[in-house]
């Protein structure tokens, strides 16, 4: 870009001073290389960009596998978890049952004892 710039300086002078071995054509010639140069230009930035939107798609690809499977992992954790506490409250649960079981015999069998005992000394009476 900067040879057909140093070109146009150069025969922007020529016209300018009125140099007689000047071309218009070859002004034009010059035109069609900068507007050719310009389209290169263009394309080469289309390129870059175009990789660069793919290389964000991959990135985000990635961030998108790897969030679903932290998401993965901790939804199993929380599953595992859950299982367990499901696990210990029945375990906790049963214990209690067999506790109130044996409470409730024990009150049974006290209550039949008071019974006997007052009926002994309504007996002795």
């Amino acid at each position: 870009m900067e040879a057909l710039l140093s070109q146009f300086t150069f025969l922007s002078d020529q016209a300018l001073q009125g140099n007689k071995n000047f071309d218009p054509s070859a002004m034009e010639d010059l035109m069609k290389l900068f507007e050719i140069e310009s389209y290169k230009a263009w394309a080469a930035l289309e390129l870059e960009e175009e990789k660069q939107v793919k290389g964000a798609e991959i990135t985000m690809e990635q961030a998108e596998d790897y969030f679903d499977s932290v998401m993965e992992t901790a939804v199993d954790e929380f599953r595992r978890f859950e299982e367990e506490m499901e696990r210990e409250s029945k375990a906790e649960l049963s214990g209690v049952d067999d506790t109130a079981e044996k409470v409730k015999k024990m009150g049974d069998l006290m209550e039949k004892v008071q019974t006997l005992r007052l009926n002994c000394m309504l007996k002795l009476l």
